[in-house]
């Protein structure tokens, strides 16, 4: 039986993660109380159960102290149970955005600020994100990405080493992406904005990508590029490393690092041996 436990900060995206992998075919429950999950698994396992897949909602609200959880992991492991933990994260930037649209108060801080509340979460969670075998920042990514990743991950007869790579786009002018990994800046390369006729385009159009592509300079360094990205992998999946942000980055993040980026996502998806996502973070802003 395929068991995934998803948990994670509140307004991460934990609810949206759950029912993309109810339509994956998992039987998925929310915030089951943390002293029932034994027995439920139990039935779950039963002989003549036709359910294979599982999916688990923990919330940090479902305990007063979030070790119970810990040990309830403990003790499905030493009774045979196989799970892989799936956390959702997101910048406290993003998370403080989203709980002011939604007007709601943070669960553990219902009448106070919500940063107080997202702090204490953080140290709460700490133990069970070191030991997710996925984490997925959510802070930058839509929902069709989220279910892309999703998808990658969990997909049977897939292994993906449980490493998630994400190629992201950004403009300098914006800020590097907080949870970038690796960056790389490509505003060496002729930028297509002084162009007029491709001013308000951006690279995942086909006049800009033809443009940036067609020096030599940009066919070098991306040989070079996909060639130490390549090398990297290994090393990082052998480190047990689960998402490796990796942010191409020009001025405004509408031409060339969109172009860069799309590119290593196209080489590095026929590579094979991990999850892959691809990111424009500013593409819309810069139009």
């Amino acid at each position: 039986m395929e068991i995934v436990i998803v948990t994670g900060m509140s307004g991460s995206g934990k609810m949206t993660a759950i029912k993309m992998l109810e339509d994956q075919g998992y039987y998925c429950v929310d915030n089951l109380p943390v002293r029932l999950i034994d027995k439920f698994m139990e039935l779950m396992a039963a002989p003549g159960s036709e359910i294979t897949k599982v999916c688990l909602g923990i919330d940090v609200r479902g305990e007063r102290s979030f070790d119970y959880v810990l040990s309830m992991l403990r003790t499905l492991k030493e009774k045979g149970y196989e799970y892989k933990i799936l956390f959702m994260d997101a910048s406290d930037e993003v998370l403080i955005k989203r709980y002011k649209e939604s007007r709601r108060g943070h669960p553990l801080a219902p009448d106070g600020r919500v940063e107080d509340g997202i702090e204490r979460e953080r140290r709460i969670l700490r133990d069970i994100k070191e030991q997710a075998d996925y984490v997925i920042d959510t802070s930058n990514l839509l929902t069709r990405d989220l279910k892309q990743q999703l998808i990658e991950m969990f997909q049977k007869d897939k292994d993906y080493n449980s490493l998630m790579v994400t190629v992201m786009s950004f403009g300098f002018k914006y800020g590097i992406p907080s949870d970038a990994d690796l960056v790389f800046d490509v505003r060496f390369l002729p930028n297509p904005y002084y162009i007029d006729s491709m001013k308000h385009l951006t690279g995942n159009d086909k006049p800009v990508h033809d443009y940036v592509l067609g020096f030599p300079q940009t066919q070098e360094f991306m040989k070079k590029l996909d060639d130490m990205i390549s090398y990297l992998i290994p090393y990082y999946v052998k480190e047990g490393k689960n998402q490796l942000v990796i942010a191409i980055g020009c001025t405004g993040g509408q031409h060339r690092s969109v172009t860069i980026a799309g590119e290593l996502y196209a080489a590095l998806r026929g590579h094979g041996g991990y999850g892959i996502n691809l990111v424009h973070r500013d593409v819309r802003r810069a139009r």
